[in-house]
Order: structure tokens, then sequence, then C-alpha cells
């Protein structure tokens, strides 16, 4: 038990080491936030600048359970790659032998079961490329916030200005 617990606060304290340590291959700069890696973590591949949060990479197909009486071996396993500059939404669930292109964006609550190209926004069950990045980029455009280097208390203060929200 206690030797779970050691594991869970450094799954917690630094996510990306403690992946390595199962033997992801994790690139530089990447964020990985309560994301979990089936029995197979080792084909399991993350390149640079990678952020995910609630992700499950599921390297195996667990439905040939149903088939064990009758096929005591029966198991299949694929490796599952993401590319660089990835963005993997909240929930998001990646399927065996998936490949994830560079330069995507995977929508929350995504099950992704078919590779992804570069230059993507993809979202769904089962996940689908809804537009190019270049697309999504140009459309940021009119709702981006100049907030990212204020302190909290500042964009606190500027979100409730903006939305009318200030209270007296």
């Amino acid at each position: 038990m206690l030797k779970a617990i050691r594991q869970e606060l450094r799954r917690r304290r630094d996510p990306v080491g403690y992946a390595r340590s199962l033997g992801v291959t994790v690139g530089e700069r990447c964020r990985l936030i309560d994301v979990s890696f089936s029995s197979e973590p080792y084909l399991v591949t993350l390149g640079n600048h990678v952020s995910a949060t609630a992700t499950r990479f599921e390297t195996h197909d667990g439905g040939v359970w149903v088939f064990r009486d009758e096929d005591a071996e029966i198991d299949v396993v694929r490796p599952i790659t993401v590319g660089d500059n990835v963005f993997i939404g909240y929930g998001t669930i990646i399927l065996p032998g998936v490949t994830i292109g560079d330069n995507v964006v995977i929508g929350a609550g995504s099950i992704v079961t078919k590779d992804i190209p570069s230059g993507s926004v993809a979202a769904g069950v089962p996940c689908r490329v809804i537009r190019p990045i270049s697309e999504y980029r140009a459309g940021l455009a009119r709702w981006s916030e100049p907030t990212k280097e204020l302190s909290r208390t500042e964009k606190r203060a500027f979100y409730l200005r903006k939305f009318h929200l200030a209270r007296s």
C-alpha cells in the first residue's frame, strides 16, 4: 500500500518523469495531467510540446476478453504515436494503432479510433477532422484576450469587467 501511495505522489508531482519511468517515450516541453497509459506504456510515443489532461492511451483491445475461453492466447496490441505540438483535450481516449500528426488539436471527450493528419483540428465520437489548424488559428483572433501575463487577481478583474459581472 505504501508503494502505491508513493507511486501516486510521484505521478502527480512529476507526471512526465513518471510516464518515462513506465517506458513511455516523452519529448521535451510536455504537460501531462492525470494521464493514464494502459498495460503497454512502452508502446506510447509523445513528441515535443504535447499537452494532455485526463487522457487514456489504450494500446490494447480489451474486447478480446469475450474470446478468451476459445482462444486463451488472443491479444490485439498496437502502438500509439503523437507528433509535435499537439493539444489533447480533457477526457480523450486514444485507441490502439492511432497516429496523431504534428500541429493538431483534439477536442475534449473525443475517442480517437483512426489516424489524425498533421495540421488538423479533430473532435467527436468517433474523432474526425473538423477543419485545418490554420482556420482554427484565424478564428481565434476575435476571441483572444491579452491576459496570459496577468496575475490571477488581475485576470479575474479583467474578465469581471469585460463581462459586466463586477460586484460592488
